[in-house]
């Protein structure tokens, strides 16, 4: 067998050589991505009846205060949040710091009428804004319009804010709330401020039960 001698040694592996890199440039070549610039991709709008839907989601909700539809209540009339399952009606009543000092969410001198079924509770919550104490009663009225003294104009059946016997003078300060509830029967009543005075200088409404109302309501009267 005939010996190589080095230039031939020395060809056959540059010849070797040359062979494995283009085998690898041919595979790695067929394997890599083309760029073809930059492409955005943008998916399909959502159309109008596409939905989605959120299965482990759940919207709360509130069964116990029900807002009344309007047709149930006269047009010129706004509704009262209640719970028709235990026959309540919530009053959420504010002596505003914006009106008069002597004034129930606004209004003054029998403005304010709210209308309840007859034999519902009513759940007052009564805050005062104003730098006056104030507190709030219900009163079954026996006179068209109240005196200095309301107690001396029918029965006192609520009072949020002070008591029975001390109306006249105590009632809550700036930024207080009271709370207090009673059931009414058919009939006309009062709301009032029972401070010396206060309901005279046109702090009252009127409330009205009735077995002819089945949704409550309210109504301001110019």
């Amino acid at each position: 067998m005939a010996k190589l001698d080095t230039p031939m040694i020395a060809a056959i592996v540059i010849a070797i050589i040359l062979v494995a890199v283009a085998v690898y440039y041919v595979a790695v070549r067929s394997s890599a991505p083309i760029n073809v610039g930059n492409v955005t991709e943008t998916l399909p709008p959502i159309t109008s009846n596409e939905t989605v839907t959120t299965s482990n989601v759940t919207t709360p909700t509130t069964t116990n205060v029900t807002t009344p539809p309007s047709t149930s209540i006269p047009p010129n009339a706004k509704p009262l949040p209640y719970n028709a399952a235990n026959k309540t009606v919530f009053l959420y009543v504010v002596a505003s710091s914006s009106g008069q000092p002597f004034n129930f969410n606004g209004t003054s001198d029998g403005q304010l009428h709210f209308y309840i079924p007859a034999g519902w509770t009513v759940l007052v919550y009564f805050t005062n804004q104003e730098g006056l104490e104030h507190n709030f009663l219900i009163v079954q009225n026996t006179t068209a319009t109240p005196g200095d003294d309301v107690g001396q104009d029918g029965t006192i059946v609520l009072a949020a804010g002070t008591t029975t016997s001390n109306y006249l003078n105590q009632g809550i300060s700036s930024g207080q709330t009271a709370s207090a509830s009673t059931t009414l029967p058919a009939g006309i009543y009062w709301f009032a401020c029972g401070i010396s005075g206060h309901a005279a200088a046109g702090m009252w409404g009127v409330i009205v039960s009735s077995s002819s109302i089945s949704t409550p309501y309210y109504v301001i009267q110019s």
